[in-house]
């Protein structure tokens, strides 16, 4: 599809995605590449502006990111955040050190409102800082449009050039007029039009899918996820019973979801596709035994995930493409360029070289959660299955803290449900981000009647977030946490203690593994 592009270059910043979605809500098509990506890939790109992401590096330092000082003659508006404007300054110039004073968090920024970025912002405005370096002095030709009490460059610019730096983060929810400033740049300075728009995605994508597949075979890992759903339906849609959708139920899925997912895709349903499902719940149980590694077990799920996949590929026939929910923040996660690994996503890297098919496809895999979901609604996939709470492929194997067994599953099975609809009941849902039961490693004593018990703790969990780059715990009504601890110890055999987890993210995640 054609489409108007800003470029984010990353220099491994812990924000680079958030940047990419902060533009795409101004309705501006935006994506994500390393800094090494050359300068001939980059004019063929064609972006209306580049974008700089902050990063942990020192720039002054021969082994930190560094980039050719002919991006900054190709024309093309750029914007610098953090180590990006510190990049910025030190390449053209300037002169960057360590600071005399560092800054994180909430800082209250005054900026010179005859900036283009700022004509709409506040006399003082509150802007997220995180440094420990700063421009000591700009590049020729720039000026200084904004500080801070001690930092005298916290934004400089070169507008004949449409060169832009902030050392603040503009792209998080904590700056409080950031979007402003991101829409002023996309807008005024790389004179976008905004023809990024969910409603046009989907019929687009059905008829490229169309051409693509043509009378091909085409196979789909299917979770029952909103990303696989999704993915499932757009091809339903395009090639109809040329899909087949295998669902590997591996026993690791919340309460009563393996039948919910074959009620909506089995052959009842409404779709026209091949359903085909493989319960492999005691397979994965024997592969997981007295592993209690988080990395491993995801690992060892993703891998079995492939192997009963391929299994059932083979007893299908010839097939010519498999279809991945893959979305834009697995690719960006698992490692892009030189941005760290967060955590593995066994639905991104490639095709497995076990599998035969000629070419893998993945109709998300530049979108960002709320815009699948926005493609879902559009296709008419029902809203409880488009807003279902968010569920990591590795399923309950990370939500279970050490070992996974077929009676732990059990445990947080049920007090996951028990949880989720006292959440439902309250009438709550809507507002949380995301929430959920997992179960800790943790056994106490208690008493229950008058008998001792050793029994494990549940860990309740529910996060406010826009993005899910950040999120705070929700301040949830009591009498909703005292319900749900009062029915989980009484109806989950094995658990006799309830905690309720405060941690915001950073400095945790929102899954506990």
């Amino acid at each position: 599809m054609n489409r108007e592009l800003i470029l984010v270059l990353d220099f491994g910043g812990q924000y680079n995605q958030l940047i990419a979605r902060r533009i795409r809500e101004c309705n501006v098509y935006c994506e994500v590449q390393p800094y090494t990506i050359g300068l001939d890939q980059i004019k063929a790109m064609k972006p209306k502006g580049i974008i700089f992401t902050g990063g942990p590096n020192s720039v002054y330092l021969e082994e930190s990111p560094h980039i050719s000082q002919d991006i900054f003659d190709l024309g093309i508006p750029i914007l610098g955040i953090c180590y990006g404007s510190q990049l910025m300054a030190y390449t053209l110039g300037g002169q960057v050190d360590t600071a005399p004073v560092s800054e994180y968090g909430k800082t209250e920024v005054e900026p010179d409102h005859t900036s283009v970025l700022f004509r709409q912002v506040a006399q003082t405005t509150i802007c997220w800082m995180s440094h420990t370096d700063y421009i000591a002095s700009v590049p020729q030709g720039f000026r200084i449009t904004a500080h801070t009490p001690v930092c005298p460059v916290a934004a400089m610019e070169y507008p004949e050039k449409k060169l832009y730096a902030t050392q603040f983060h503009p792209e998080v929810m904590h700056t409080a007029e950031g979007m402003k400033m991101l829409h002023s740049f996309v807008y005024q300075v790389c004179e976008c039009s905004g023809s990024w728009k969910m409603d046009s995605f989907a019929q687009a994508a059905i008829q490229e899918l169309r051409e693509k597949i043509g009378d091909g075979k085409v196979l789909c890992a299917l979770s029952g996820g909103v990303d696989s759903s999704v993915a499932a339906v757009l091809l339903s849609k395009a090639v109809g019973r040329q899909l087949t959708c295998v669902f590997v139920d591996h026993g690791l899925l919340r309460k009563n979801e393996g039948d919910e997912v074959e009620a909506v895709f089995g052959p009842d349903g409404p779709y026209e596709l091949n359903f085909i499902r493989v319960n492999a719940q005691e397979r994965f149980y024997r592969k997981l035994a007295g592993v209690e590694e988080p990395e491993e077990k995801r690992k060892i799920i993703g891998a079995e995930f492939i192997q009963v996949f391929e299994e059932e590929a083979n007893r299908i026939g010839a097939v010519d493409y498999l279809v991945q929910g893959t979305i834009y923040p697995d690719v960006i996660e698992s490692g892009l360029g030189k941005s760290a690994v967060i955590k593995s996503h066994h639905n991104v890297g490639g095709l497995p070289d076990c599998v035969n098919f000629k070419e893998i496809i993945e109709p998300l895999r530049l979108l960002f959660k709320d815009e699948v979901r926005k493609v879902g609604l559009e296709l008419g996939i029902p809203e409880y299955l488009v807003f279902r709470q968010p569920f990591p492929g590795p399923g309950l194997g990370i939500r279970i803290v050490g070992e996974v067994t077929a009676d732990k599953v059990r445990i947080v099975q049920e007090a996951d449900f028990i949880y989720r609809e006292e959440i439902r009941k309250a009438g709550i849902d809507m507002n949380l981000g995301q929430y959920f039961a997992a179960l800790s490693n943790m056994r106490s004593v208690g008493v229950m009647g008058d008998f001792r018990t050793y029994d494990y703790a549940v860990v309740l969990r529910a996060v406010e977030t826009s993005d899910f780059m950040t999120a705070e715990a929700a301040n949830l009504p009591w009498e909703v946490l005292q319900k749900a601890m009062n029915r989980i110890v009484n109806e989950v055999k094995g658990v006799n203690r309830v905690l309720y987890d405060l941690t915001s993210k950073p400095p945790g995640t929102i899954e506990f593994e």
